[in-house]
């Protein structure tokens, strides 16, 4: 299991679409992936749960993911959220 703090880029934060986006690039991976701010941790792959978080610009989450190919998971999640799209 590999976890890694990252600051949110996207300029409108976690919203409708960004979210969207975030679990399709998380759905791709076998690995069980979690996103967690302080006091509530969810599943990537859950459209709701990631929409609960509601995750502005510039916070920070712990990525977490456990798994045959945890690595490359996080470092795609990791590319998507620094991304200034």
């Amino acid at each position: 299991m590999i976890s890694k703090s990252i600051t949110i880029k996207i300029p409108t934060g976690l919203e409708a679409r960004p979210v969207a986006l975030l679990v399709q690039v998380a759905s791709q991976y076998d690995s069980k992936i979690y996103v967690e701010t302080v006091g509530k941790k969810v599943n990537a792959k859950s459209i709701m749960g990631m929409m609960s978080l509601g995750i502005a610009e510039g916070e920070s989450v712990m990525i977490s993911a456990e798994g045959a190919d945890e690595e490359e998971a996080v470092a795609n999640i990791e590319k998507y959220l620094t991304s200034k799209n």
